[in-house]
């Protein structure tokens, strides 16, 4: 096995990484010992105690607050291609109990004990994002390990998210291997979605609100709906194959409407679609005065870090009043956050602010995180970061 790099800790900076963390930060490092200038981006490294003992593999990044991240716990089994294919093969025998269809999360990050790698499925296509550049080193071995397990006919890099710049990492979207299709299709709750690859948010699907879009179906039939931030139509169609009565979407982007609208004719469903900015859109609906009976707001995260806590509880607050305000009574509000750092009770603590200032009772009924293709850590609270609150809200 070959040799590598030690970056030793301080004093007793090892507790958290033995209950299970996977991140050392800059700060905990014996810089005396192991000056963090002398690794490479990127660089593999063994992670050592003050009294040398060790604590894993773990490739490093000099430049950024979290500098390094445990890959294995076991001295006798060094990253690579190998360790990849382990890691590829129990993540795909845990989706293989919950999915009947190749369709789901495939690898999430930290939580697949792989850190920095993101893999979404869409049958034999797959799509990867890396967001370290420990991981974006790794890239000919993971292409490799995914050739070997899976043999796709296609993995399309999308490596052009905004967690990059933190590692000093360009953005790009390239072919690792075959020819992906322009976009691929997916059932979701007996829907059929044509999800485009290249030009779709993200890696071009949101699997992770799948289990909170299925509890959605019980509240719709016969009612009215309004789906806001609603992309491909992922809420607002599940809904109307339920039954809903209509179904109005609102997004800003034209091109997700029109994709939106083309699966709603795929399905023989019917919605209507409004472009624009959100609050604006849902401002002049409230305006107006029209009404549904259930409002779904699923944003984007407004708040991405913790300087932009305050502006972005400001924002949900104003979001979750809009929708309240579109409710009809006894209207039911369906609340997202994917933002990790807005909190349940913050989220939760939007929605009572927001429906005392308008003189409404709200009612929980269900509080919803995230489909389990992304597990959670339960050593890094960071892995849990979506929310879902449904609540059904009367007149006071």
């Amino acid at each position: 096995m070959p040799q590598f790099p030690v970056l030793r800790l301080k004093r007793n900076e090892e507790r958290r990484l033995i209950a299970g963390h996977l991140w050392v930060f800059s700060n905990e490092v014996d810089t005396g010992a192991t000056p963090l200038t002398q690794f490479k981006s990127g660089e593999l490294c063994e992670v050592r105690s003050d009294r040398d003992k060790f604590l894993g593999f773990a490739y490093v990044n000099p430049n950024t607050l979290i500098c390094a991240r445990i890959l294995t716990r076991d001295p006798d089994h060094a990253p690579g291609k190998s360790w990849l294919v382990h890691r590829l093969q129990v993540a795909q025998s845990l989706r293989e109990r919950m999915y009947d269809r190749p369709f789901y999360r495939l690898v999430y990050g930290e939580s697949d004990g792989v850190p920095g790698l993101v893999l979404d499925r869409f049958g034999d296509v797959f799509v990867g994002q890396i967001a370290t550049a420990g991981m974006e080193a790794m890239r000919a071995e993971v292409v490799a390990a995914v050739e070997q397990v899976f043999k796709p006919k296609a993995l399309l890099w999308k490596n052009d998210g905004g967690a990059r710049e933190l590692e000093g990492l360009p953005g790009y979207v390239e072919v690792a291997f075959g020819t992906p299709p322009e976009t691929v299709e997916l059932i979701e709750s007996d829907v059929r979605f044509a999800i485009p690859l290249m030009g779709g948010q993200k890696t071009g699907w949101f699997y992770d609100q799948a289990m909170n879009r299925r509890s959605l179906l019980k509240y719709v039939g016969e009612k009215t709906v309004l789906d806001v931030f609603s992309y491909l139509g992922a809420w607002g169609l599940t809904a109307a194959r339920a039954g809903a009565k209509s179904v109005v979407c609102v997004d800003a982007s034209a091109s997700a409407l029109e994709g939106l609208q083309a699966n709603a004719d795929r399905n023989g469903l019917e919605v209507s679609t409004e472009k624009g900015d959100a609050f604006d859109v849902m401002g002049a609906m409230a305006a107006e005065h029209r009404k549904f009976d259930v409002v779904v707001i699923d944003p984007p995260a407004f708040i991405k870090r913790k300087k932009d806590i305050p502006k972005g509880e400001a924002a949900y607050r104003r979001l979750n009043q809009l929708a309240l305000q579109l409710l009809a009574k006894d209207g039911l509000l369906v609340s997202c956050s994917c933002s990790y750092h807005l909190s349940e009770e913050s989220l939760l603590n939007a929605i009572q602010k927001a429906s005392r200032h308008l003189n409404r009772f709200t009612q929980v009924l269900e509080i919803g995180g995230q489909a389990p293709d992304h597990p959670v850590h339960p050593g890094i609270p960071e892995t849990r970061y979506l929310k879902s609150v449904t609540c059904r809200v009367t007149p006071e």
